[in-house]
């Protein structure tokens, strides 16, 4: 079962749960919590980063928040190569700029990218792309 099947699976299990389990849950996310805190604390950042860079840790990591690499620099690194480029990170918000061809990655790539590396962005803005050297328009 994939990650995101697993958390789905999670998810829906403590909706329909009775008081006394979410209770439960959330006791053992906080103890965890605690683990991991402990776990970060004595690690090297060589350790931290390939502790990071395994899906189901970095999700943990994330949940605490706990992860060693900042969301900009793990945006950028999706992004770096497709000709989308971040604009701004502020809070919940990225802003991306596609390249200004458009040909390289659509909107929907690039937000899969911005969620996939961070997941605990709420919203992906996609800004005009700036215009052509020359053309003095906007592309789309």
């Amino acid at each position: 079962m994939s990650l995101n099947a697993r958390i789905g699976r999670i998810e829906s299990l403590l909706e329909r749960a009775e008081p006394p389990a979410v209770e439960l849950a959330q006791a053992l996310l906080d103890l965890y919590g605690e683990g991991l805190t402990r776990i970060m604390a004595a690690a090297d950042d060589d350790l931290a980063a390939r502790l990071a860079d395994d899906d189901v840790v970095a999700h943990l990591l994330l949940l605490h928040d706990l992860h060693p690499i900042d969301v900009r620099t793990r945006v950028e690194d999706a992004l770096r190569g497709t000709g989308a480029e971040v604009v701004s990170v502020d809070g919940d918000l990225v802003r991306v700029r596609l390249d200004d061809d458009g040909g390289r990655c659509s909107a929907d790539a690039a937000r899969r990218a911005v969620r996939d590396a961070a997941p605990e962005v709420e919203r992906i803005e996609i800004v005009q792309p700036l215009p052509k050297v020359g053309t003095g328009r906007w592309t789309t």
